[in-house]
């Protein structure tokens, strides 16, 4: 009886050992996974170097930045979809995708794409507010009389 509650007892341990260590690489390897695409996410490189390999998109109206990614990941043009949809999500170009055709390169970054296609964007932006500013007509010159020592008014003109 004795052998196999000292059996038990080091299976037991054994066991929870393989368990926590298995634990440990999961997190590692998941916080590793999560870094390194979080680092992607601000530094990811154009897929190729140099002049790169320009290809024409046509996106339509109403397509989503996940949508976008996608086409653009068929396209050559990205390495991950997923990774486009959130950069576009915390750049300066978030919602401002225009429809249109782009001729783009393998050699442009992810912001780069979405500076283009969001170009018109900021275009009506930029017009909007010019728009909508005020404008004041420009200053006039009035003369205004200049009083004599006797407090009578002389116009003088220059």
């Amino acid at each position: 009886m004795k052998t196999n509650q000292v059996f038990a007892t080091v299976f037991s341990i054994v066991l929870k050992v393989v368990i926590i260590v298995a634990a440990i690489l999961l997190i590692y390897k998941g916080a590793t996974n999560a870094y390194d695409y979080g680092y992607r996410l601000f530094t990811e490189p154009a897929v190729s170097q140099g002049t790169g390999r320009e290809v024409t998109v046509s996106i339509t109206s109403g397509k989503s930045a996940k949508e976008v990614g996608q086409l653009l990941e068929s396209k050559g043009l990205i390495r991950d979809a997923k990774l486009f949809t959130l950069q576009e999500l915390i750049s300066d170009y978030h919602g401002k995708i225009q429809p249109g055709i782009y001729t783009l390169s393998s050699s442009m970054t992810a912001d780069e794409m979405l500076a283009i296609m969001a170009a018109t964007a900021e275009t009506d932006e930029s017009q909007e507010t010019e728009e909508a500013l005020p404008t004041t007509p420009a200053e006039e010159t009035v003369e205004e009389p200049v009083q004599d020592g006797d407090g009578e008014a002389d116009n003088v003109e220059e």
